[in-house]
């Protein structure tokens, strides 16, 4: 396929499927007679759907389709290609032609997204009358999806109509109902900044009011004062009986002290004195030994 038409099949998918909601895989509805135009072509219809529709598919046939291979002769290779697919069920007792089931299985808005894929011309004529119906079918030996129908078109045109008005009718509701409801909502006002308060002394406020003064009855002031003064008293005689009683034990240790000292050295002066007798009585000693040898 050429790269041009796989971007225009890939635009047509998308268009079916962001407005419609066709979703992968595909399913795709073969009738008897593009089974037999497959078969004559040689071509891999399977893969062929794949690369048309860009992406996963399905292949179907009803059995209405499938009974009408079986009436015609020398078809088995058809009928082989059309055993490979998924059984649709048509809920027709008697078989039925083929476009005319897949008419019925279509139905007025083919609500279960179906795509067909066909060779008749009257069928496809048939189709393009209802809205999004992709319809697919082999030319020349290849496969052609074809551009979507006037009525797919205006389908999609009211779609979005649809969406647009609901969301301007809600957006119209929601702003009704703030408007009523809240206020406006008072904005803070942008201007110099003020300094840092951490920064910043505080004012002193004086006290303007008169403070009341809290007095005590008398009988309890006079009591209390006379509690305490006494109590005064007293810890200051207590103070002065304690410094004379220090002063006296100070007194009295000096005294000692004193005497001690006075004991030493008297003792210490009557020993030099004796030590002084002692030296006169050798010298007078040795002095009377000399005159008595002389």
């Amino acid at each position: 396929m050429r790269q041009k038409r796989a971007k225009t099949y890939r635009k047509l998918m998308s268009l079916y499927s962001m407005s419609f909601g066709f979703r992968q895989p595909y399913q795709i509805l073969v009738d008897s007679e593009l089974c037999k135009a497959s078969v004559d072509h040689k071509i891999e219809l399977v893969k062929q759907l794949g690369t048309v529709l860009q992406g996963e598919v399905k292949p179907m046939i009803t059995q209405c389709c499938i009974h009408e291979l079986y009436l015609q002769r020398g078809q088995q290779p058809a009928v082989d290609l059309a055993k490979t697919f998924e059984r649709r069920k048509c809920n027709h007792r008697e078989p039925i032609p083929g476009d005319e089931c897949l008419a019925s299985v279509v139905g007025d808005s083919n609500k279960h997204r179906y795509v067909i894929a066909t060779q008749s011309t009257p069928l496809r004529t048939k189709l393009r009358l209802i809205p999004a119906v992709p319809i697919v079918h082999i030319n020349r030996s290849v496969m052609i999806l074809e551009p979507p129908s006037d009525t797919t078109i205006r389908a999609k045109a009211l779609m979005e109509q649809k969406v647009l008005n609901s969301t301007a009718s809600t957006e119209t509701a929601l702003l009704a109902s703030l408007s009523t409801s809240t206020e406006p909502v008072p904005r803070k006002k942008r201007g110099p900044k003020g300094p840092n308060p951490l920064s910043v002394k505080k004012k002193k406020t004086p006290n303007l009011l008169p403070q009341p003064q809290l007095t005590k009855s008398p009988s309890k002031a006079s009591l209390d004062g006379k509690d305490v003064g006494s109590g005064k008293q007293e810890k200051g005689e207590d103070k002065k009986s304690d410094d004379t009683h220090k002063r006296k034990r100070m007194e009295d240790n000096e005294g000692d002290e004193a005497r001690s000292s006075n004991i030493i050295m008297s003792g210490s002066t009557g020993s030099s004195r004796k030590r002084k007798r002692r030296r006169k009585g050798a010298s007078n000693t040795s002095d009377s030994n000399v005159i008595h040898e002389s």
